[in-house]
């Protein structure tokens, strides 16, 4: 019994030595990047809706991107691996309400997800394939209603003016996470809440927070507009 016992110690300290730990990503986090649509139209003044009609009122996906530590980032990792439509063909539907294009002409949203895939998709194929890193993403954005927090805090997208601390404050007493939060400038060089960038671990599962969390709005108040 003892010598059977000594042999699985034996097995066990063998199998760990020669198991190989899992493949390193390339980079430290991932930025899950979530735009406010009403900012990117006011600010463009020439936003187009998609084919299929104009977005709900709503904190849309603009992508997972692979980032490192020191604030640069890996880009157009694998050429060879183009974006391929038919990969998500079963995701289409909610990437048409949840990842929406506002780049003009109108379009259904393919050459969006395909610039989204090969600039950033490709730099995390260790960790997931073209379907995964769709599928992920969209679970990441479900569990966080950026809006229901934002307006249960009392700040709305009616074109009034609210202070980045208390946008910042409302969202980590939510989600446990301080996020970045980046402005644009409409016409009127209004200072605009545009996109809530959330920190994600390596393996795109556990929202984190920023290494480096610094904020592109360079007004303490800031408008969030009406879409």
């Amino acid at each position: 019994m003892v010598a059977k016992v000594w042999f699985m110690l034996k097995l066990l300290m063998f199998q760990g030595l020669f198991t190989s730990p899992p493949p390193d990503p390339g980079f430290d986090f991932f930025y899950l990047a979530l735009q406010w649509p009403g900012a990117y139209c006011d600010t463009k003044r020439a936003c187009c809706y998609p084919t299929t009609g104009k977005p709900a009122a709503d904190f849309g996906i603009h992508g997972l991107w692979p980032n490192y530590n020191n604030g640069s980032y890996p880009s157009n990792c694998d050429p060879s691996n183009e974006f391929d439509p038919s990969e998500i063909s079963d995701l289409v539907s909610t990437l048409q309400t949840k990842w929406p294009t506002l780049s003009c002409p109108s379009n259904e949203g393919y050459k969006f997800w395909e610039h989204e895939w090969e600039k950033h998709g490709t730099c995390s194929e260790s960790v997931m394939d073209q379907h995964g890193y769709f599928e992920k993403t969209l679970a990441l954005r479900d569990r966080i209603n950026l809006l229901q927090i934002l307006t249960d805090a009392g700040i709305k997208p009616n074109d009034e003016f609210y202070k980045l601390k208390h946008i910042k404050k409302a969202i980590k007493r939510a989600t446990g996470v301080i996020p970045v939060v980046n402005c644009n400038k409409d016409p009127e060089k209004n200072s605009q809440l545009h996109e809530i960038l959330f920190c994600v671990d390596k393996s795109a599962t556990e929202f984190i927070d920023c290494p480096m969390p610094t904020d592109r709005c360079p007004y303490s108040r800031i408008q969030f507009a009406k879409f």
